[in-house]
């Protein structure tokens, strides 16, 4: 489910000359026994919207006085959403005859021709406010407050996403208030420019429209309707900029170690973010640590708890990384199986989370497994598969997804095995031989896609790798020519550490094998720093630990500490 708010106009829009017919009221009442929520949004003062309208009760929430307030309808509660002009300003309109002259909690209201009086009676007092002008209506409200504003403030009020809202209106005031909403939809009554630049312009007029999309909302046809402006930028493509749906899309980022997939995936969602969708990243490897602007819930010493996360996203302006570092790798899957199914009900009854992260997915749904924790990706609003090897993901898993994003130098590669995992062709590669390639499952053909880079600088994991504590898999052993040691070194500081310990024979060992540059291009994925290593291991020399530690201290700020190691602790 896509919508879980419907929010209307009053005037014109859920009424028609004030009344509003048995059968909207009828609708009205079917989406809220669906377990959505009702929001009024109106122009109107609140106490003369109660004289005229006696079904209030109807609705979660009322915004009245186009923005400046908000009443909870079954709390009997008022509250204003600003500071209202000064009286001297009422006073001074009416004392130069401005009538009908209305003064509620915030606004002042009048009517055409007065207009002029309003603009002078501001100017001349010097006062910071606003006109709003709506078919005749001339409404004065202090800065930043309109139906937008007292929208947002409803939604805080019910620890609900404006990306969840379908709003519907009619007039001038209601551009900025459907424009807030994900799909805003105008009744076929509406002001032509509202029409022209509304999501979804409807065929009937007042209540009679107002019932139809609610007949949509409730048969699940109006999630199914494109909204283009918040689709989500990739990058440039043959054709000009590629973007992708944020809802309803199972994708996958697939390609080699190091080849670019988190970077890929990273700009991806810093723009999902940033527009305010609330992101999950269920992140094994701790390499999301460092996002900016998201919470991190789990550390090297402390897994995260399944409530902790779930307490956190209930507030929807909050994404968060569940970082599984400090968690034993055979508990990590039954986490993530345990997570999913709360993460798919929370969105049931708050209509957020936005989109599912899952990292190293080919670990958490292998192809071994025969079902996983999500049936479809719209249970999650989407989905985001990142694997080095899309083949190796669970067969439910693969049914998922409606698109692969191949990164690296041969993604033809990548598709190809993705491909065959699902008994398709390999798909044919058009566009330019660089950048990402983009196949859309539906189609035959993948494009090339050169991807718009994040805004904020990433360095990939260099605080995990330098500092932190990375899982066994993906730790340096110092065994030595006859397997006498095993030495684990889960960081870098840890793995220099080591290396000036032991003795020579363990160091050439390991030299003389590549080891070290092998260690560093495909568990680290630093293909820069391991062919500098790679150098050094091929010229060999008395001075070459001194050269690798060098290289390492460069390119990765260490801490002047030593990090804690505990040797009894080896479980993760």
């Amino acid at each position: 489910m896509r919508y879980h708010v419907l929010a209307c106009d009053y005037d014109d829009t859920l009424a028609r000359h004030g009344k509003v017919a048995e059968h909207t009221i009828r609708m009205l009442e079917r989406v809220s026994r669906s377990g959505r929520k009702l929001l009024l949004v109106t122009g109107r003062e609140l106490d003369d919207l109660l004289s005229v309208f006696p079904h209030a009760d109807l609705f979660d929430a009322i915004v009245a006085e186009n923005g400046g307030l908000l009443y909870d309808p079954g709390q009997r509660t008022r509250e204003p959403l600003a500071q209202a002009p000064p009286a001297e300003f009422a006073e001074r309109l009416r004392g130069q005859g401005v009538t009908p002259l209305g003064t509620g909690s915030v606004i002042v209201a009048t009517r055409d021709p007065y207009d002029p009086q309003v603009q002078e009676a501001i100017r001349e007092l010097g006062l910071e406010l606003q006109v709003i002008r709506n078919k005749g209506a001339v409404m004065v409200l202090p800065p930043g407050v309109n139906k937008a504003s007292g929208l947002a403030a409803a939604l805080d009020r019910l620890s609900a996403s404006r990306h969840n809202v379908v709003a519907i209106g009619d007039a001038e005031n209601d551009h900025a208030f459907l424009t807030a909403a994900e799909c805003g939809c105008a009744v076929a009554n509406a002001v032509p420019s509202l029409l022209d630049q509304c999501d979804l312009p409807l065929d009937r007029e007042h209540g009679e429209g107002v019932a139809d999309l609610a007949d949509r909302l409730l048969s699940g046809e109006l999630d199914e309707v494109e909204i283009p402006r918040h689709h989500v930028l990739l990058g440039e493509g043959p054709d000009g900029e590629v973007r992708l749906p944020p809802y309803g899309t199972g994708l996958v980022v697939a390609g080699p170690s190091g080849s670019g997939k988190s970077t890929v995936t990273t700009a991806l969602l810093e723009r999902l973010v940033e527009a305010q969708y609330q992101c999950v990243i269920i992140d094994p490897e701790g390499d999301y640590a460092e996002f900016p602007g998201v919470a991190v819930l789990g550390e090297p010493d402390r897994p995260p708890v399944a409530e902790e996360v779930l307490r956190l996203l209930e507030s929807p302006d909050q994404s968060a990384v569940v970082n599984m570092i400090g968690m034993p790798l055979r508990d990590r899957p039954a986490f993530f199986s345990e997570l999913m199914p709360r993460l798919v009900a929370l969105r049931a009854r708050l209509g957020h989370p936005h989109c599912v992260v899952v990292d190293e997915a080919h670990h958490l749904m292998p192809a071994e497994l025969m079902e996983v924790p999500v049936k479809d990706v719209r249970d999650l609003g989407s989905m985001l598969m990142i694997t080095v090897h899309p083949e190796a993901l669970s067969p439910a898993a693969l049914n998922l997804v409606h698109g692969v994003i191949a990164v690296g130098p041969e993604p033809e590669e990548t598709l190809g095995a993705f491909a065959a995992a699902l008994g398709r062709d390999a798909p044919e590669l058009v566009g330019e031989a660089e950048g990402v390639a983009l196949w859309r499952t539906s189609g035959d053909a993948a494009e090339r896609v050169h991807p718009a880079p994040g805004r904020a600088h990433r360095t990939r994991h260099r605080r995990k790798y330098a500092a932190g504590t990375m899982s066994k898999d993906k730790s340096f052993y110092f065994t030595g020519p006859e397997d006498r040691l095993k030495l684990r070194a889960r960081n870098l500081h840890v793995f220099v550490e080591l290396a000036e310990g032991v003795d020579d024979e363990t160091w050439v060992f390991h030299l003389g094998r590549g080891d070290y540059s092998t260690w560093i291009g495909e568990k680290l994925g630093d293909s820069e720093l391991a062919g500098e290593v790679a150098e050094v291991e091929r010229e060999g020399g008395d001075d070459s630990l001194r050269q690798v530690v060098e290289l390492i201290e460069r390119r990765y700020t260490l801490p002047a500490e030593p990090t804690k190691y505990d040797p009894d602790h080896d479980d993760r």
